[in-house]
């Protein structure tokens, strides 16, 4: 149950909405349908939220593992399901993703766990970030840990529901945080 009410999809500012898709109406999804509900905000925040999915240096692939470890640590449902099907999509295997819920020492792993816990990159691991990534695919990666930590806080906090269809498991598994 959403804790504030969804905008009804025939009711959507597509101004405030259509910078993800200029020119047309995006199908409908909770969380449009919550950030509709104050269209300032749905504007600015999807204008920087389109860079991080659209325009960002990081690969796909790093992007994902990511922003799916953000979500996994917040318990973010939402965020989780979304991401596992992008991640798919951008090669991300079943594996990698099993690294990914297990808190595996991978290096992206390792990264988001210092972002999220002190805020910042230890020494070591930026040096190691830094070996195949430029600054600004470095400031790419903070800037998406950090927006998809918001993210997953609002989808929380506001008890956002998943979208019909959309399924937080992976490969049929039960979806659970506490594994």
């Amino acid at each position: 149950m959403n804790r504030i009410d969804p905008v009804p999809y025939a009711e959507w500012d597509t101004d405030a909405l259509s910078v993800l898709a200029p020119g047309r109406k995006l199908p409908p999804s909770n969380v449009l349908a919550l950030l509709a509900k104050h269209p300032d905000l749905a504007r600015s925040f999807l204008t920087f939220n389109k860079h991080l999915l659209g325009s960002s240096t990081l690969p796909k692939r790093t992007r994902e593992l990511a922003i799916l470890r953000v979500a996994w640590r917040r318990h973010c449902r939402y965020e989780w399901a979304q991401h596992v099907l992008i991640a798919r999509r951008a090669g991300v295997t079943d594996a990698e993703i099993a690294e990914v819920r297990a808190g595996s020492d991978t290096l992206i792993n390792r990264a988001v766990e210092e972002l999220e816990t002190d805020s910042r990159l230890s020494d070591k691991t930026y040096a190691t970030l830094a070996e195949d990534l430029d600054d600004r695919q470095l400031m790419d990666l903070v800037f998406t840990v950090g927006a998809y930590g918001l993210l997953a806080m609002a989808l929380n906090s506001f008890e956002v529901e998943l979208d019909p269809g959309l399924d937080p498991g992976l490969s049929g598994e039960n979806f659970n945080f506490a594994e």
